[in-house]
């Protein structure tokens, strides 16, 4: 079994108000990219937008130990897949509402935002993503 896809399953069964659709399909997408000696460390879904109303746009996010991954199967023909390596992380920003969240990853060309996200996983998502960007750009804490 992929293990993108259950490591995505318990993120969404911890967090079942966090909005995704189609893990399944997103996860193979990031497995297709995984190098040989890539490790998934970590990973969550979400909706990779600025704006809660656009819901039907759920990503994997993966974080290796080389670098982040973001994978979208289309509906209909073909995938969106991002690459983001730690040295192009600068940092990370959490935002809660009424009823869900979104983190904005910044980066050295775009804010990457992940919205509706339930509000409990906000805490974890953002530990996981500051311990990686540390480790991996070997800041000294």
């Amino acid at each position: 079994m992929n293990s993108i896809y259950e490591k995505a399953l318990n993120f969404k069964n911890k967090y079942s108000s966090t909005v995704a659709f189609r893990i399944k399909k997103h996860s193979k997408v990031a497995l297709n990219h995984l190098d040989q000696g890539e490790t998934v460390e970590y990973v969550f879904v979400g909706q990779k937008n600025d704006k809660h109303i656009q819901m039907p746009n759920t990503f994997v996010f993966a974080l290796t130990n080389k670098r982040m991954l973001l994978s979208k199967k289309r509906v209909f023909f073909g995938y969106l897949f991002y690459a983001i390596t730690p040295d192009m992380l600068n940092d990370v920003k959490v935002k809660a509402n009424i009823f869900w969240g979104k983190i904005i990853i910044d980066t050295v060309k775009e804010l990457v935002t992940i919205s509706n996200l339930s509000k409990r996983s906000l805490d974890e998502i953002e530990t996981a993503i500051t311990k990686y960007m540390i480790e991996k750009k070997n800041f000294i804490v």
